[in-house]
């Protein structure tokens, strides 16, 4: 199945409402202001949407919610993500009848796997799914790196439409981007905020920042400006977002992890912003004091985010 996707897509928060229920009125007010702002499609169900920690039912209501709501305007894409091969066609099955037009999947994880287990999990999802198969490089979280010759074998053999990379490995990036070059149709966009314009640069197709969230405007602005070969002003707009990036490290060490930091900053952000009702993010995740969040709105304010109305460029 050709599915060929390109340009800035926002993996989307999850607005949660303070009891910790999904804020349908708050996710629905965030696509609005991402699809205004210019992007090329939406991921849902993504580590920057507290997929691991939502219920089965909670993540089917944000697909199903998204889906009907943004139609036929732009691409949505549902993570299905979880420890083993049966669960994630459960996943699959789930995410694709709530009107998901592809999927993304990691490796299997919590048991290390043999990259022999980790080709035969995706030949099983792909054949499963009756949509395409986008895979999502994230050894932070799965504890495996994709190798590039088993991503680029499983797009030879079209089982894979695509990949998602958040190793951080760029290197490894380029070698997956140069070998997509034979294979028309297989989109490589990378997940990270603060390299966008070197991905893009080594021919990525795309983006998948988490903090697109707070500035889809920056994005699409790096997006189209690595497009048309202004590289310079491409360098300012990605120095730019990587000192608005710098709102990640505003929660304290000493009491939370990396994710609730991060998270809670771009939920932060969001509130700040006017575009979501509640910041809080899932449990057990920490949440930001009210010093650290009135720091991630020194953040905004420093990149011009903070102003009338939450539609501000």
């Amino acid at each position: 199945m050709t599915f060929q996707l390109t340009g800035v897509v926002p993996p989307v928060c999850t607005p949660l409402t303070p009891e910790r229920e999904v804020d349908e009125p708050s996710l629905l007010r965030l696509v609005d202001f991402l699809v205004e702002a210019g992007v090329h499609g939406l991921f849902l169900l993504g580590s920057t949407s507290e997929a691991a920690f939502l219920t089965d039912a909670q993540r089917r209501r944000v697909v199903a919610a998204v889906t009907a709501h943004v139609g036929d305007r732009l691409p949505v894409l549902a993570g299905a993500i979880d420890m083993t091969t049966p669960r994630v066609l459960d996943h699959v099955a789930a995410v694709t009848a709530a009107g998901a037009r592809a999927v993304v999947v990691t490796a299997p994880f919590y048991a290390r796997t043999h990259p022999a287990e980790i080709v035969h999990h995706y030949r099983r999802v792909a054949a499963a799914s009756p949509v395409p198969v986008i895979a999502y490089d994230i050894p932070a979280a799965v504890h495996t790196k994709l190798p590039a010759d088993v991503v680029l074998g499983l797009a030879a053999d079209g089982v894979l439409a695509g990949l998602k990379d958040s190793s951080g490995d760029l290197a490894a990036f380029r070698e997956v981007v140069a070998g997509a070059r034979a294979r028309p149709g297989f989109s490589v966009l990378t997940g990270s905020e603060l390299i966008a314009d070197a991905a893009l640069a080594l021919g990525a197709d795309g983006a998948v920042p988490g903090l697109a969230n707070v500035d889809p405007h920056g994005y699409v602005r790096l997006y189209r400006r690595c497009r048309a070969g202004d590289h310079e002003g491409a360098r300012a707009e990605q120095e730019r977002l990587c000192a608005l990036f710098g709102m990640t490290g505003v929660g304290d060490p000493a009491r939370m992890g990396g994710s609730s930091a991060a998270l809670g900053a771009f939920k932060a952000a969001l509130h700040l912003r006017g575009i979501i009702d509640c910041p809080v993010t899932a449990e057990p995740q920490v949440p930001l004091s009210g010093a650290e969040v009135e720091r991630v709105g020194k953040f905004l304010a420093a990149a011009g985010l903070l102003g009338p109305g939450p539609h501000r460029p």
